[in-house]
C-alpha cells in the first residue's frame, strides 16, 4: 500500500478545516498519493455544512478511523479528538483546542519518524492557544524540531518563481546583528544546499546570500557584517564545493532570482525575504521546515479568524503544500534509495 501524506488540521477555531475540504474539492488536486487527515470529525463535518459542501462518512480501519468521500475525492481521516464542534467559536480556541492542535501535529510527525507516511502538511495553528495548553513552542517548526531531536532547521518559503531562506526568523529588528554569526549563516547555507539536493531533486543549487546592511555595507560605511560575518562563510561554503555567491545587496538582487539566475535566496531576517515572496505568492506560498529526517510542508498563512467560517478562505496555499511535499517525498525517497 502506497504511504500516506498526512495533512494535520490545525487550529478547529480557523480556516484548517474548510481550506482542507476545499483542497480536496479542486479540480487542482492532481496527486496520486492517498491523504490522511489528522483532525476531528465534528469539526470537519460543520466546515462541510459550512461550505455546502457534500461529505459522506464510513468506519475505517488500520491508520484511519474514518474514510471520508468529498466530491470524487477520497480521503482517509484519522479522528484523535472529540470537540463539541457546534459550542466551538470561531477565533476563540479553548484549552482543549491547543491540545487538539499538538496532538495531530505529533500523530502526523511520528507517522513519518515510522516510515508510515510520507509526509506532513500542516495547517495554521493559534500559538497563544498552544501555550495555554502547556506546550512553551514559538509555533510549528521548534515544536517539530524538538520533537525530532534536531538543533539547527531553517525556514524556508517558497512559491513557483522564488524560494528564500532564512538565517534568522522571529525577532526584533534590532536584535538580528546581535543574532547573525558566521556559524549560523554558514549552517544556513550547508542545510538549505543539502535540501535541495535531496528533496528538491536539483543537482547543483545556485544560492544568493543577501547582505544585511543597504548595498551591502557600502565598503563598510553602512555597517561592517558583510564583510566579518556573511563573507566568511560564504567562501567556507564555496570551499566545500557549495555554488553561494554574495553577499549582494537585497535591493537587487531578487530581480535576478526571478530572472532564473538563482535556485534560492539565503536572507538574514524575516521581512528581507518574506516582503518579496509575498509580493509573488501572497495566495500559493508555502513554509517548509529544511533540516528534519521527515518531509514537513505547510500553508504560508495563519488561522484567518476574520475568513473562519465564512467558507471565504482560499486553499491554493494548501494545494501548493500538498503538491511541493508531495514531490519533495519522492525526491527524498529516490536519494534514501
Amino acid at each position: 500500500m502506497q504511504k500516506p501524506l498526512v495533512i494535520s488540521m490545525g487550529d478547529p477555531t480557523g480556516v484548517g478545516p474548510e481550506i482542507i475540504l476545499k483542497a480536496l474539492q479542486s479540480q487542482e488536486l492532481k496527486i496520486e498519493t492517498p491523504l490522511l487527515i489528522a483532525g476531528d470529525l465534528a469539526v470537519l463535518k460543520r466546515a462541510a455544512e459550512t461550505l455546502g459542501i457534500s461529505m459522506k462518512t464510513e468506519e475505517a480501519s488500520g491508520l484511519a478511523t474514518h474514510r471520508l468521500t468529498v466530491g470524487d475525492r477520497h480521503c482517509l481521516l484519522h479522528n484523535l479528538t472529540d470537540l463539541p464542534a457546534e459550542s466551538l467559536r470561531y477565533g476563540a480556541p479553548d484549552q482543549a483546542c491547543g491540545e487538539a492542535m499538538v496532538r495531530y501535529i505529533e500523530w502526523g510527525l511520528e507517522l513519518c519518524q515510522k516510515g508510515e507516511a510520507s509526509a506532513l502538511v500542516t495547517c495554521p495553528i493559534n500559538k497563544a492557544a498552544i501555550r495555554e495548553a502547556g506546550f512553551d513552542f514559538p509555533g510549528h517548526t521548534e515544536l517539530l524540531a524538538q520533537r525530532c531531536g534536531v538543533e539547527k532547521v531553517v525556514m524556508m518559503l517558497a512559491g513557483p518563481r522564488l524560494r528564500v531562506a532564512l538565517v534568522t526568523t522571529h525577532l526584533a529588528l534590532a536584535d538580528v546583528p546581535k543574532a547573525l554569526s558566521t556559524a549560523e549563516i554558514l549552517e544556513t547555507i550547508r542545510i538549505t544546499d543539502r535540501f535541495l539536493k535531496s528533496q528538491f531533486g536539483i543537482e547543483r543549487p545556485r544560492l544568493a546570500v543577501l547582505a544585511l546592511n543597504p548595498h551591502a555595507g557600502e565598503g563598510g560605511h553602512f555597517g561592517d557584517e558583510e564583510g566579518r560575518l556573511i563573507l566568511p562563510a560564504i567562501e567556507e561554503a564555496r570551499a566545500e564545493g557549495i555554488d553561494a555567491s554574495g553577499p549582494h545587496s537585497a535591493d537587487t538582487l531578487f530581480h535576478f532570482a526571478l530572472q532564473g539566475q538563482y535556485d534560492v535566496v539565503i536572507c538574514m531576517y524575516h521581512d528581507q525575504g518574506l516582503i518579496p515572496l509575498k509580493m509573488l505568492h501572497f495566495e500559493d506560498g508555502i513554509n517548509l521546515t529544511l533540516g528534519l529526517p521527515i518531509v514537513r510542508t505547510s500553508v504560508d498563512h495563519g488561522t484567518a479568524y476574520d475568513l473562519a467560517g465564512t467558507g471565504k478562505a482560499s486553499c491554493l496555499s494548501l494545494l501548493e503544500a500538498i503538491r511541493q511535499g508531495n514531490e519533495m517525498a519522492i525526491c527524498r525517497n529516490k536519494d534514501l534509495s
